[in-house]
């Protein structure tokens, strides 16, 4: 007989309460919406360009090391395991797991604030999220009824407002994505999900790249010293790099457990009893349990102190901050240059692209390439990358 399961099935949110798609379409003999959506997302270019973006490490120093797409893998896979558990809206949840980093320039974080500053000077800003969402209502060009993908609009408010909200008035351009409102509790879980995919496989590449040793991360993170002493009793003859991934493993489901106990915690707690109500609720409801927020926090301590801010990652960041800066630029002063990839650059049915702003499409063409294509464009037109 299975052991009761903590469930949160009042609050799954009902397809069939969706606000739809910006066009209407008939809908499908026997796929769901969110089906559609989830596939849409899989197949379309930005999603596969994902292949050759920088997660932490530089590819080409192992090809063991993480991507933009195995994280987005990974943060779909546990977030699939966290709605199914809850009784939530599984497809949903994957839909929003999958198109949650679409909008990530090349080179990881550096690409994204060097875009951001350069844009800066012109009085716009580059945040990946909203990149993402003009990706999906523009720049993919698959269908000929209509322009980007067409998703429905809860997996585009998802993409918006997963990782955190807005107030009325502060991006008008979303105004159409309820600011005073949360999103569905599926949309919440992804950036704690998140949290959970990246924090503990920075660990695991970290760790295999020789950033620290196990006893340096015993003394940081004090479930990863338990946990790594139960390991080694258990399997005290099994060489130290197998021990370190069955304790990262027993870590993963310390961090989901948790992340589950929070949130039906949160939601008992707030006493919602429908999707309304979590919408209307004002705070979030998807959190970790106090004993799993401390070990995420002391995770990412550890990680920011021996790892993000170590000299390697950051002469790393500093080296492809100033090629998108200087690409960037030279774009500026001969657009002519910018190869003609209406995807990346132009969105679709929007007319005559010479009335748009040059910085902005200068600012799409390097967030849509991979870190190949930039090397590459880099090398053709500034010789040997920085």
């Amino acid at each position: 007989m299975e052991p009761d399961r903590p469930t949160l099935g009042k609050l799954r949110f009902p397809e069939e309460r969706s606000f739809g798609r910006r066009y209407p379409q008939t809908q499908h003999p026997y796929r769901r919406e969110f089906q559609r959506d989830r596939d849409r997302i899989l197949h379309c270019r930005a999603f596969r360009r994902l292949e050759d973006k920088t997660q932490v490490f530089i590819r080409s120093e192992s090809d063991h090391l993480r991507n933009r797409l195995t994280h987005t893998f990974e943060v779909s896979q546990i977030a699939r395991t966290v709605a199914s558990v809850l009784d939530l809206d599984e497809t949903l949840t994957e839909a929003l797991a999958l198109a949650h980093d679409i909008g990530h320039p090349p080179f990881g974080h550096a690409g994204e604030e060097a875009l951001n500053h350069q844009m800066a000077a012109f009085g716009r800003r580059f945040d990946h999220n909203l990149h993402a969402l003009t990706i999906v209502e523009s720049f993919e060009r698959r269908y000929p009824q209509f322009p980007g993908l067409n998703l429905t609009f809860e997996i585009r408010e998802g993409i918006v407002k997963h990782s955190s909200d807005f107030r009325p008035g502060e991006c008008p351009e979303l105004a159409e994505y309820l600011p005073d409102k949360r999103p569905p509790l599926e949309a919440q879980l992804i950036d704690p999900v998140d949290e959970i995919a990246y924090s503990t496989a920075d660990l695991d590449d970290a760790y295999s790249a020789g950033f620290f040793s196990v006893v340096e991360i015993t003394e940081a993170v004090p479930e990863y010293a338990r946990i790594w002493a139960s390991v080694q009793a258990q399997f005290p003859r099994a060489p130290e790099e197998v021990q370190f991934s069955e304790a990262l493993r027993w870590l993963v489901d310390h961090l989901i457990s948790g992340l589950i106990e929070g949130t039906c915690a949160a939601a008992e707690n707030a006493g919602v009893g429908d999707v309304q109500a979590v919408r209307d609720y004002p705070q979030r409801l998807a959190q970790f349990a106090p004993p799993a927020a401390s070990t995420i926090r002391a995770l990412k301590t550890f990680l920011h102190s021996r790892v993000y801010s170590s000299e390697a990652i950051q002469q790393a960041c500093k080296r492809h901050a100033s090629a998108v800066v200087k690409l960037f630029q030279v774009f500026m002063q001969q657009p002519h240059l910018i190869s003609h990839q209406p995807e990346r650059t132009e969105p679709q049915h929007s007319g005559d692209s010479s009335q748009r702003p040059l910085n902005l499409l200068v600012c799409n063409y390097i967030a849509g390439m991979t870190d190949t294509f930039f090397c590459r464009t880099y090398e053709s037109l500034l010789g040997v990358m920085p």
